[in-house]
């Protein structure tokens, strides 16, 4: 009520926004394995603000609730994974995990893809309800730009989290052998997986006892879709590159 009361609604907006997009834009750059996470929160977060702001009070809620189920399975695979590489957080340092740890990695991955918003997945049905609203609501084009840009920044850290960590060869130590956690993680793990797939149809159909009709065009029903996708292949390309790895001054000396 005090958003509408007191016309706060255009700031809380911005600021969620700034913070969605700072944040996405942040996490594509960093290679500590909880600082990506975190501020993958962070751009949540931002998202859930800025929705609140324009009234959807139960989509908020929505996508808290499905947001929660993900990450609680995303957090748990990344302290499995910290663990088992020493307490090692650097991303570089992870190659070829889904050789040593399949379930980790079949769990890690899901939760990623969830994240992302790819379709019939949890985080699905609330991040592309969202977006949709967006695209009917009265809103200027630096919001709009905002909105599907993040969630092309989300998916672009997403895949840059899965080829650093996936592919490739294992850059720890050569003999070092490592392998999935415990059974009462491995179970942990197992119910949330169950949940990261399954708890964004449930939770829709609890929350929202009529459905949202919402009627766009072909393109825009698709924007989300063409927006992850390219946004996976952006991270692809980010992942790629060979400076991270040197200084640029060094190329100048002869050794």
């Amino acid at each position: 009520p005090m958003l509408l009361t007191y016309n706060y609604g255009w700031f809380l907006l911005l600021i969620g926004c700034m913070t969605m997009f700072m944040a996405g834009l942040g996490a594509n750059f960093e290679f500590d394995l909880k600082s990506v996470i975190a501020l993958s929160t962070l751009s949540q977060l931002g998202l859930m603000m800025s929705i609140l702001s324009m009234g959807y009070y139960g989509l908020a809620f929505f996508h808290l609730l499905t947001h929660a189920l993900f990450k609680a399975l995303l957090f748990m695979c990344a302290g499995s994974m910290i663990h088992n590489l020493s307490d090692s957080q650097d991303i570089r340092f992870m190659g070829s995990i889904v050789n040593f740890m399949p379930l980790t990695s079949v769990c890690f991955n899901v939760s990623s893809l969830s994240l992302c918003g790819m379709p019939f997945l949890a985080g699905f049905y609330s991040k592309d309800l969202i977006l949709e609203v967006v695209c009917l609501s009265w809103v200027n084009f630096l919001i709009f730009f905002m909105y599907f840009i993040s969630t092309g920044l989300t998916a672009s850290y997403s895949f840059r989290l899965f080829y650093y960590s996936m592919m490739g060869d294992n850059n720890f130590y050569p003999s070092y052998f490592f392998d999935d956690s415990s059974y009462f993680i491995s179970f942990g793990m197992i119910g949330l997986l169950f949940v990261a797939v399954f708890g964004g149809s449930f939770l829709s159909w609890l929350i929202f006892p009529v459905p949202y009709m919402i009627v766009l065009p072909w393109y825009l029903s698709f924007l989300t879709l063409f927006v992850v996708i390219i946004g996976s292949y952006l991270g692809y390309l980010i992942s790629d590159f060979d400076y991270f790895y040197g200084l640029f001054s060094l190329n100048f000396l002869s050794f």
